[in-house]
């Protein structure tokens, strides 16, 4: 995760107990309902951390964190008491929060991988037709595993200012803050991160959230974070070839990507698709703007599984 000269003993004991904390912060919010952990082992050997809450017996709803995040992004969506009618279901992504943290270039780099984490959980735990919502880096992951796998497994798709491709007409240039992010300078490091989670919002979260999102930050992969601006994201098949309901929700005010644009794309591939766009939110409707964000979710739910 860091550097040779800064991984120490004292490093690690101070962002483990920087992550109990919050960790231990963020299930006392959805104390009332049980979370489940399980450990999964990618096909390349990555130990994935996997939560699930809700209604076992509820439609699965896979939720897939973006860049820097962990399954601690999806609070506002794990507490709400009707989404906890289905079976919610959360992992950490290669790389972040308490999944393995390879250091090799090609963990992050070959899209596959990522796909296959996908799909490594959804057979070990036996997910029968997922909802997948993807945020950001997350949306990548979804059409990787489109590409790898196909649609026949999965019931429908939702991408939150989903990445469609790493390319300069979708996405917002930062050249300095996405340079400073993998800086050897620790101080560098920190505040370019900090710089790059404050773009992922128009209406800034409460404390307690960016918080969390800054300990989730601390504690990704440095090779990652190198790594993954180089990620493969076969998009014309992945979202080209799928033929279940695709769904995109994009802040009109994104400071990361370029919502009309990543959109237009996505619908060169795919025309079917449906959007929404939120007027009053950036990178994260989802923590912005919550219960919209939930209502609108349940609805497409609802809609692609009673149709």
């Amino acid at each position: 995760m860091f550097p040779r000269f800064l991984t120490r003993p004292l490093a690690s004991l101070v962002l483990a107990t920087l992550w109990l904390a919050v960790s231990t912060a963020a299930l006392a919010d959805i104390q009332n309902h049980t979370v489940r952990t399980y450990g999964i082992k990618a096909p390349d050997g990555v130990d994935l951390a996997v939560q699930e809450t809700g209604n076992p017996e509820g439609t699965p709803i896979i939720f897939i964190h973006g860049l820097l995040g962990s399954h601690l992004n999806w609070e506002k969506q794990l507490e709400d008491p009707a989404l906890q009618q289905h079976r919610l279901i959360t992992y950490d992504l290669r790389g972040h929060g308490q999944s393995g943290k390879p250091a090799e270039a090609s963990a992050y780099t070959e899209g596959r991988r990522w796909a296959d984490d996908l799909a490594a959980i959804i057979q070990a735990r036996d997910i029968q037709k997922p909802v997948l919502v993807g945020w950001s880096l997350g949306g990548a992951v979804m059409t990787n595993y489109l590409a790898a796998y196909g649609d026949g497994d999965i019931t429908g798709a939702v991408y939150v200012d989903g990445v469609v491709e790493l390319k300069p007409d979708q996405i917002q240039p930062h050249p300095d803050v996405y340079r400073d992010m993998v800086s050897a300078n620790l101080k560098t490091h920190l505040d370019a991160e900090r710089t790059f989670l404050g773009l992922c919002f128009h209406q800034q979260p409460d404390r307690a959230i960016l918080d969390r999102l800054l300990a989730n930050a601390a504690i990704a992969s440095w090779d990652m974070q190198r790594s993954v601006q180089s990620m493969t994201i076969p998009a014309a098949e992945g979202l080209g070839n799928a033929t279940v309901p695709l769904l995109f929700i994009s802040g009109a005010q994104d400071a990361l990507i370029k919502p009309e644009a990543t959109i237009a794309r996505a619908k060169s591939f795919n025309p079917s698709l449906d959007s929404k766009l939120y007027a009053d939110t950036g990178h994260a409707p989802f923590l912005e703007t919550p219960k919209r964000f939930n209502r609108d979710l349940l609805a497409f739910v609802k809609r692609i599984t009673h149709p």
